[in-house]
């Protein structure tokens, strides 16, 4: 691995980890705890914007109140952890991880996940050693990526962020590599429909509606 070497910094809930299904499931839970009517798969896909509790502001009609988003923020948590147990990685993510490690390319995760939980639900599904590093959220939640994305770029070694591709689900992630000075690639099979990501998402930043896709694209964006 050099340093002219393509790098991917994959996000993890809605990208590498096919989460959504326990993401609307908590999602609904959660807003039958504080009285708020239960919204669609497709719902969610059009609204759901970071920080969070934006995504909650356009669903009530203004910002919870600082009380009132700690009450939704645990029980969403407490109800993903439950969700989550039946969910896998998305279709085909363990065959191009092997892939791009084999081409002597290197590989990372960062994610908005608590680092904690990140780390045993990575190793549970033996991938681990397919990243130098895999780094998951240690501050509060419902924040944005681009701080954490630079310092992630920043720790790892022989990595430029010119040389970098970003891969997630997530307008944030093509904001976060954009502050980071490297690429990205959307993938519209979890948080965001693909209408969504092209409506909001950053100019020139392709959407693609498999991970085969993002990773094709990531070998020939950088040269």
């Amino acid at each position: 691995m050099g340093k002219h070497a393509t790098h991917i910094v994959w996000d993890w809930n809605g990208t590498l980890f096919h989460d959504v299904d326990a993401v609307i499931g908590a999602t609904n839970a959660a807003f039958e705890e504080i009285g708020l009517e239960p919204i669609t798969l497709e719902t969610y896909r059009e609204l759901y914007c970071v920080p969070v509790p934006r995504f909650y502001e356009r669903l009530m009609g203004r910002l919870p109140t600082d009380e009132e988003w700690l009450v939704m923020d645990e029980a969403f948590h407490r109800h993903y952890g439950r969700h989550r147990v039946g969910c896998g990685l998305a279709e085909g993510a363990e065959l191009l991880l092997a892939e791009w490690q084999a081409a002597g390319r290197s590989q990372s995760i960062l994610s908005m996940f608590g680092h904690d939980e990140l780390i045993p639900l990575v190793r549970g599904f033996g991938i681990e050693s397919r990243f130098v590093r895999v780094e998951g959220r240690t501050g509060p939640s419902g924040g944005t990526k681009s701080a954490q994305m630079v310092r992630h770029l920043a720790a790892l070694a022989d990595v430029e962020p010119g040389r970098t591709v970003v891969v997630g689900d997530a307008v944030d992630d093509a904001v976060a590599a954009r502050d980071a000075g490297a690429y990205a690639v959307l993938y519209s099979g979890g948080s965001h429909s693909r209408r969504s990501l092209e409506a909001g998402g950053v100019p020139g930043v392709p959407v693609v509606d498999s991970l085969a896709e993002a990773v094709q694209l990531a070998g020939e964006l950088v040269v």
